[in-house]
């Protein structure tokens, strides 16, 4: 099997682990924000935003070192596995025992209900347990486990949603069994206990991999995850500000009174964004294990920057693609027309995160070449970026600075990680092609939103264009492709 053709499966099954689930849980945006009023919906984003930071906090780097140990030292395997094991189901039952002991101060410091403290600190400890068993299975290539037990979490997850929020209060109403187990005006609660149910199922599911595994600890083995886990932590943590940071400021920075609301509708459709986080995600769980297990293969680099060109021209297609269907896609995700006045950050948000997307792609260099440090640094750039013009415009501009924020701090990554690389890890990337395809992308979006918004054709004429313009410069390399998949 070609390498391509490898890269390709199995990006495609990380794919539908990534994106089946999230188009699952596409359902769940239209139905939140149809029980949810904006306040509503603003202080759930708002506190999914801590759970995000919260994920990274307790995983700590030990999934990128991971990948690194076990592909360098294959002779220690074993001792790997058991040691990071060890060490993350310690430092998770510390943290959540310590934390939901102190549950009554976070919540009157961070001005959320205690309840929602104490759901949310058990989803995290949850699923911080179940972060070796996943990256287990990327890390033995095997896929398609890795994304029957994603599946199962977000198809539970969504029942149960459904039950909370729809099924329930109308079964409140016919029987008093029903009436027992409802409480009214609880929506929010119902959305983490939904949650909650659907993390714990996950780990019984995993839990054979605890056995299979078993616990361990070797001190010198963990002395040296955590010197590169570390850089990895602090660069997690900085790129999860630029990630979720918005959404938790939003709500400090604006006035009381619209606060809520709007930290709501800027939430709301970021969704919207998220097709090219989809692309952009799926794509990084196929080929982080792909980049380390090549590393030493003959022209590797020049399989790197190949990788990066096709990456620049499916994101820039989904980025048309969306900025074409934006009216059709609003109106089906977020069906309450209240919500619609944020629409204006959409194409800010697509194009940073086709730039996150090239970010991921470029920063190969320092994780290959054992260089985290570098990664670190460079998302401490991006989350400066993002804090200061968040605190610095959103009480001038409200939601379109953090949205604006969100453009220029992945940009800046994008840059930077470039840069350092061409020193570094020199890889041969066809720049003329790359923001060629990215900017002529940006300018048909551009034109289609701001100029013929409301008229689908001309979307779609320049979204045909665009992919015209791509076939008629990579059709020699496709058809090399195509010839080469049906000879393996």
């Amino acid at each position: 099997m070609s390498v391509f053709k490898k890269l390709f499966q199995q990006t495609f099954i990380y794919g539908l682990a990534t994106v089946l689930p999230r188009a699952i849980g596409f359902i769940l945006v239209p139905l939140f924000t149809s029980v949810l009023k904006n306040n509503e919906y603003g202080v759930y984003a708002s506190l999914m935003g801590y759970l995000i930071l919260g994920n990274v906090l307790l995983s700590y780097g030990m999934e990128t070192a991971f990948f690194r140990f076990v592909n360098k030292h294959k002779d220690q395997k074993a001792a790997i596995q058991s040691t990071t094991l060890t060490s993350l189901t310690i430092s998770t039952l510390i943290f959540i025992g310590v934390a939901i002991l102190c549950r009554d101060s976070l919540a009157n410091l961070l001005d959320y209900r205690t309840d929602f403290i104490t759901y949310g600190l058990l989803i995290l400890g949850l699923d911080a347990l179940a972060v070796l068993p996943f990256v287990w299975y990327r890390a033995n290539e095997r896929p398609l486990r890795y994304a029957t037990i994603k599946i199962i979490n977000v198809l539970i997850n969504l029942l149960l949603n459904i039950f909370f929020l729809v099924w329930l209060p109308k079964l409140a109403l016919e029987t008093g069994i029903w009436r027992t187990i409802y409480v009214p005006n609880h929506q929010i609660a119902y959305i983490f206990i939904a949650n909650l149910i659907a993390s714990a199922i996950t780990l019984g599911l995993l839990s054979p991999l605890y056995a299979k595994i078993r616990f361990g600890f070797d001190a010198t083995i963990w002395k040296g995850m955590m010197k590169y886990a570390l850089p990895v932590l602090v660069a997690g943590l900085a790129f999860t500000i630029n990630e979720a940071l918005d959404k938790i400021l939003l709500r400090y920075l604006l006035p009381d009174d619209i606060a809520d609301s709007q930290t709501g509708i800027y939430s709301a459709c970021y969704k919207i964004g998220v097709f090219m986080a989809l692309f952009g995600t799926a794509f990084r769980l196929g080929i982080e294990p792909f980049f380390f297990n090549h590393a030493s293969a003959k022209n590797a680099q020049n399989t790197y920057a190949q990788i990066t060109l096709y990456f620049s021209i499916f994101g820039s297609i989904i980025l048309l693609a969306v900025i074409a269907f934006q009216d059709n896609i609003k109106r089906l995700l977020i069906p309450d027309s209240s919500y619609w006045e944020g629409i204006e950050i959409v194409p800010i948000i697509l194009l940073a995160n086709l730039c996150l997307g090239l970010y991921h792609n470029l920063s190969v260099w320092y994780k290959i070449t054992d260089r985290t440090k570098f990664g670190a640094y460079i998302s401490v750039v991006g989350a400066v970026i993002t804090i200061a013009i968040n605190i610095i415009f959103i009480p001038l501009y409200g939601y379109m600075a953090s949205a604006v924020a969100t453009l220029m701090a992945y940009a800046t990554m994008m840059v930077l990680s470039y840069s350092f690389g061409r020193k570094y890890y020199k890889v041969p990337y066809n720049l003329k092609k790359i923001l060629g395809y990215v900017l002529t992308a940006t300018l048909f979006s551009a034109i289609s939103f701001y100029g013929f918004r409301q008229n689908l054709a001309v979307g779609i004429g320049l979204l045909v264009l665009f992919i015209g313009l791509v076939y008629w410069q990579e059709q020699k390399q496709l058809k090399r492709i195509f010839a080469e998949s049906k000879s393996t």
